[in-house]
C-alpha cells in the first residue's frame, strides 16, 4: 500500500465530488496504463498506485474512513477502530481489474446506458402507395395489406412457455455482454455466450413461436390520403409497424406516395397544365376550346384572336386542391397552332387567295418583324 495522499495521486481537491474523481481517476488511467507505456516500470507503479487511490476515494464510507484516520484506517492496527478490518490492495485479483472494467464499460457507451436491453422494439415499415391525380385532388382512403408480425398471443410476447417473463442472465446480469481480460491489462468487450446476448435465459421456449415471441401475420390498414397529397409526400403511421418483443416498443409504418402521371394534365405544386391543339383558323379568328377538369366538370377556354403557339391562357381556381387549405391553384392552358394537312381543292384555292392578299405580311407581325430585319441586314452588307 502506498502512503502517498490519494487525493493528490488523482490531482484533485479533497471536496472534490464523486464525478471529478471519476474523471480525474480515467485521465490519469489512461495515461500510465502499461499498454501506453511499455517497459516503463515508474509509469506502472504510477498506475497501481492511482488505482489504489481510486478503489478507495470511489467508495463513500471508505473514503470517509481515510479522511478521518489516513492510511491507518486500511493498515489493520488500529483494533475495533478499524472499520474495514485492514483492507489490502490485490493489484492482481479483483482490485484493479474490477475498477479498470467499470471505466472500460463507461468507455464503451456509459456503464448502464450501454447495456442491451431485453425488450427490444419494433423495426419500421416502408410501404409505397401509388393513387391516380384526381385521387389526389379529391382525397382517398386506401385499404393495405403489408406483410408483418404480431406478439405471439400464447406466451405474450415473451417467448417462454409459461407466458412469463424470464429471467434474468446470471453471467451478464441482464446486459447481454461480458467483459474479458486479455495479455495482462487489456480488456475486450464479447457477447455473453450463456443467453447469446439476449440478457435473459429462456429455459423452456413457447411451442407456437419457437421462443421468438412473434408470429407472422399479415395486416390490414385503411389510410386516408388527404386532398392536396403531392408525389413522394411520405405518411408517418405511429406504432403501425414491426411489434415489438419481450415488452418493447411497436415500430412504425412509413407510407411513401406516388402519383401516377395523368394523359392531360402536369401539375406544379397547386398549379395544372395542359396542352390543347387548335386550328390556324381558330387561332387567327377567336373562339372556344372545351376541357375536362380534374374536378369531373367541363372548363371552357377562351381563345382570343390571333392567339400564337405556346400562347397561355390562365384559368383561375381550377387547378389542384390544396393541402390544409379550402383553396385551389390554378390552371394553364398552352395553345398550340396546328397546320392543316391533306387540304382538299377548296381549301387550297382559299389558302392560296388568303397567301395573295397577304404579303405584305400586315396581318403576320412576328413574320414581318422577321423579314423587316433581313432587309435591313442585306441594306447595310451593300452600304458596306
Amino acid at each position: 500500500m502506498t502512503e502517498k495522499d490519494y487525493y493528490e495521486l488523482l490531482e484533485v481537491a479533497r471536496d472534490a465530488s464523486g464525478d471529478e474523481i471519476k474523471k480525474s481517476y480515467r485521465r490519469l488511467a489512461m495515461k500510465y496504463h502499461p499498454d501506453r507505456n511499455p517497459g516503463n516500470k515508474e509509469a506502472e507503479n504510477k498506475f497501481k498506485e492511482i488505482n489504489e487511490a481510486y478503489d478507495i476515494l470511489k467508495d463513500e464510507q471508505k473514503r470517509a474512513a481515510y479522511d478521518r484516520y489516513g492510511h491507518q484506517a486500511f493498515a489493520g492496527g488500529m483494533g475495533g477502530g478499524n472499520p474495514f478490518g485492514g483492507f489490502e490492495f490485490n493489484f492482481g485479483g479483483g482490485g484493479f481489474s474490477d475498477i479498470f472494467s467499470e471505466v472500460f464499460s463507461e468507455f464503451m457507451g456509459g456503464g448502464r446506458q450501454n447495456r442491451q436491453s431485453y425488450a427490444k422494439d419494433g423495426a419500421d415499415i416502408r410501404y409505397n402507395l401509388e393513387i391516380t391525380l384526381e385521387e389526389a385532388f379529391t382525397g382517398v382512403e386506401k385499404e393495405i395489406t403489408i406483410p408483418s408480425s404480431v406478439p405471439c398471443e400464447d406466451c405474450n410476447g415473451f417467448g417462454t412457455k409459461d407466458g412469463k417473463e424470464p429471467p434474468v442472465c446470471p453471467n451478464c446480469h441482464g446486459s447481454g455482454k461480458i467483459h474479458v481480460q486479455q495479455g495482462g491489462f487489456f480488456i475486450i468487450e464479447k457477447t455473453c455466450p450463456k443467453c447469446q446476448g439476449k440478457g435473459r435465459i429462456i429455459s423452456e421456449p413457447c411451442k407456437k413461436c419457437g421462443g421468438s415471441g412473434i408470429i407472422n401475420k399479415d395486416k390490414t390498414l385503411k389510410i386516408k390520403i388527404p386532398a392536396g397529397v403531392e408525389d413522394n409526400t411520405r405518411m408517418r403511421l405511429s406504432g403501425e409497424g414491426e411489434p415489438g418483443t419481450r415488452g418493447g416498443s411497436n415500430g412504425d409504418l412509413y407510407v411513401f406516395i406516388n402519383v401516377k402521371p395523368h394523359k392531360l394534365y402536369t401539375r406544379d405544386g397547386g398549379n395544372l397544365y395542359t396542352r390543347v391543339p387548335i386550328s390556324m383558323a381558330c387561332a387567327a379568328l377567336g373562339g372556344t376550346v372545351e376541357i375536362p377538369g380534374i374536378d369531373g366538370s367541363t372548363i371552357e377556354v377562351k381563345i382570343v384572336a390571333g392567339t400564337q403557339t405556346d400562347q397561355l391562357e390562365k384559368v383561375r381556381n381550377e387547378g389542384m386542391t390544396i393541402l390544409r387549405s379550402k383553396h385551389r391553384g390554378d390552371l394553364f392552358v398552352k395553345f398550340r397552332v396546328e397546320t392543316p394537312v391533306n387540304l382538299s381543292s377548296r381549301q387550297k384555292a382559299l389558302l392560296e387567295e388568303f397567301r395573295e392578299i397577304s404579303k405584305d405580311n400586315s396581318c403576320q407581325p412576328e413574320s414581318k418583324s422577321f423579314f423587316d430585319k433581313i432587309k435591313d441586314l442585306f441594306v447595310s452588307e451593300k452600304a458596306s
